[in-house]
Formats: C-alpha cells, sequence, structure tokens
C-alpha cells in the first residue's frame, strides 16, 4: 500500500499574507510535486448542507504544482483530486490546503478524521496560521474566527514585522495556545523541513527523539490571562495545562478522557498529551480535536528520564477548577 500523503493547512485572517508565503514554499520546495487546494467556501462548515458538492477547478501551475481551487464540498474535492491521480491526469506527493481568511480551521482539521477514504490515503501533519502583526491584536478582539486559527495552530508565523514589532504579542498568542511554534516569517525559509513536516496529528513517536509536537508538550507551561477587565474573542480560548511526576492508571486516565470528551467536544479544540503509565515501559501519546481522539503507544522511557505526564488542552471556557479536580482523582486513583 502507497504511504498516506502528507498534508498541510495554511490559515490565517484577511490580509496575513498566505498567498506571498504559498508562493514563497513553492519557490523554495521546486524539487517537490505539490498539490494546493484553495478552500473558497469562507467560514460555512463543510458539512453544511448548503453547501452543494460541485467539481474543483484543477489548474496546472508552471513549476509543475497543481492549484485546486474548492467550490463544492472539500472532502469531494479531495476524493476528486485522489482519482484523478490514481488515473494519472495528476501527480503530487504532498497537499497544502490555503485557506480564505474568515475559515475556521476545525471542520477542515476534522475533514480528514471523519472520512474513511481519507483518513487512509491522507496524512494531516499540520497546522500553519500567519498572524498580521499589524492588525492581530484588533482582530483577536473582533473576530472568532481569528482566535480559532490561532488555537488550531502548530506553527504561529508573525508576517509585516517589518512594518511593526511584535511587542506583546506573543504572550497573547501562547495564552491561546501553548504549544504551538511562534516564528518570524524573516526566518521562514530556514524552517521550511520543520514547517512541512511537524507530525502534529501523527500518535507515532520518531525513534529516540520526539515529534515536534511531543516536545512543545512536555514544555507547554500555564498561561494566566492578563488584564481580567479586557473582553474580546479570544478571552475564551486558552491553554491549560495538567500535569504529574507520578505514573497513571491506564483505567482511570481512560475514563478522565473520555469524560472529559463527552462534557466538553464542543469546546475542546485541540488536545494533546503523552502519559507515563503504571507498569509500562513506553509512553501512551493521545491526541485530539473535538469528539475525536487516538490513542497509542510511543517510544520507551529512556533510563534516567523523568517520567512526567502532560496534557495541553486548547478550549473554549473550559471549567479549569473541575478539570484540575478530575485529573488530579485519576492521579490519585493509582
Amino acid at each position: 500500500m502507497t504511504s498516506p500523503i502528507p498534508v498541510t493547512v495554511l490559515t490565517g485572517f484577511l490580509g496575513a499574507g498566505k498567498t506571498t508565503v504559498l508562493n514563497r514554499l513553492l519557490a523554495a520546495r521546486t524539487g517537490e510535486r505539490i498539490a494546493i487546494v484553495e478552500n473558497e467556501f469562507g467560514a460555512v462548515s463543510i458539512d453544511s448542507d448548503l453547501i452543494a458538492p460541485q467539481a474543483a477547478t484543477v489548474v496546472e501551475l508552471a513549476n509543475g504544482c497543481i492549484c485546486c481551487s474548492v467550490r463544492g464540498e472539500l472532502s469531494v474535492a479531495l476524493i476528486e483530486l485522489l482519482a484523478r491521480r490514481e488515473r494519472g491526469e495528476l501527480a503530487f506527493d504532498r497537499l497544502l490546503i490555503e485557506t480564505t481568511g474568515l475559515a475556521d480551521p476545525g471542520p477542515i482539521v476534522q475533514t480528514f478524521f471523519w472520512e474513511e477514504v481519507l483518513r487512509e490515503r491522507f496524512c494531516l501533519d499540520g497546522v500553519v496560521t500567519l498572524i498580521d502583526v499589524c492588525h492581530a491584536a484588533r482582530q483577536l478582539d473582533d473576530e472568532a474566527v481569528a482566535a480559532a486559527q490561532v488555537a488550531y495552530a502548530d506553527w504561529l508565523i508573525l508576517t509585516k514585522t517589518d512594518l511593526a514589532s511584535p511587542d506583546a504579542l506573543p504572550e497573547r498568542l501562547r495564552r491561546i495556545n501553548a504549544r504551538a511554534e511562534i516564528l518570524d516569517v524573516r526566518e521562514l525559509d530556514r524552517h521550511w523541513a520543520q514547517l512541512l513536516d511537524t507530525g502534529a496529528f501523527s500518535l507515532n513517536e520518531r525513534g529516540v527523539v520526539p515529534s515536534l509536537w511531543a516536545q512543545k508538550t512536555l514544555r507547554a507551561q500555564p498561561v494566566f490571562a492578563a488584564d481580567a477587565g479586557r473582553r474580546s474573542w479570544d478571552d475564551a480560548i486558552r491553554s491549560l495545562v495538567l500535569s504529574c511526576q507520578s505514573s497513571l492508571d491506564l483505567g482511570a486516565i481512560s475514563a478522565f478522557v473520555d469524560q472529559l470528551v463527552e462534557a466538553h467536544a464542543n469546546d475542546l479544540l485541540r488536545y494533546k498529551g503523552i502519559l507515563a503509565i503504571a507498569g509500562e515501559d513506553r509512553r501512551l501519546v493521545f491526541q485530539g480535536v473535538h469528539r475525536i481522539a487516538g490513542f497509542d503507544y510511543g517510544r520507551q522511557w529512556i533510563a534516567g528520564e523523568q517520567r512526567e505526564s502532560r496534557i495541553v488542552l486548547i478550549g473554549r471556557n473550559l471549567p479549569e477548577e473541575a478539570l484540575r479536580k478530575a485529573f488530579d482523582a485519576a492521579r490519585n486513583a493509582c
């Protein structure tokens, strides 16, 4: 069976510079065959019955890449791309989805887990969000989708940094998403390989060295809100870190995650964890998006390594105190 096609979602609010970054990517990765899907259905859910599936318009670019302008349901267009690839009409080894500036990345991410054929044929690698430092503060104040784009990200790329200083923006971004990597767009050309090989949605760890998201999860620290009087869309979205340095009972922590998803799935944007399980030499890795969650064992704990369990939750209006108590109960069950 052929290897799944890696997928990167490129998002960011209107005017953040997605097309500019996309052109830089194509110029830097001339040896790759990349299919580019331009998502034009805006903020409307891809599952909405209001959207009638329509064929995608595919254009061959000068460098051999493929541009697919999606005007219908995303899954329909992706399946069509796969069919044309299998018939030999199109050739690509990687998929990049450029969303409209008003798109919530959540439904796009979920598409690759709900649809069986897409789950088997594609491998969602990561979400890259561009942040316009000139206008991000206002957008986060006024636009719910801007905060959602930050929350789903594995990479946050600060654009227009030649025109304005980020100032306190990185701190604000970390309050929303404590585990995303923040990068100045001027440093982008040195990081293409990492951006396109993040492994953020994979439960497999790569040998002895954990994947980028595993490192970020274990380094993530609790972030507390500043300026309690401020009210904006990103006030509702926060990163919550739950951690302990003792081994966990598998049944107890599984029940905790089940209850977490059952009670808060609609508000859980992304969640990830690396857990030390009693009687198990391997690290238990889990991640999820809303109601879609998965567990798998990763690499073994290294001799002398601290067997620390850490979970990062990114969501809207999560009851922090109640979740900490529930996690403590699961921790004490061992």
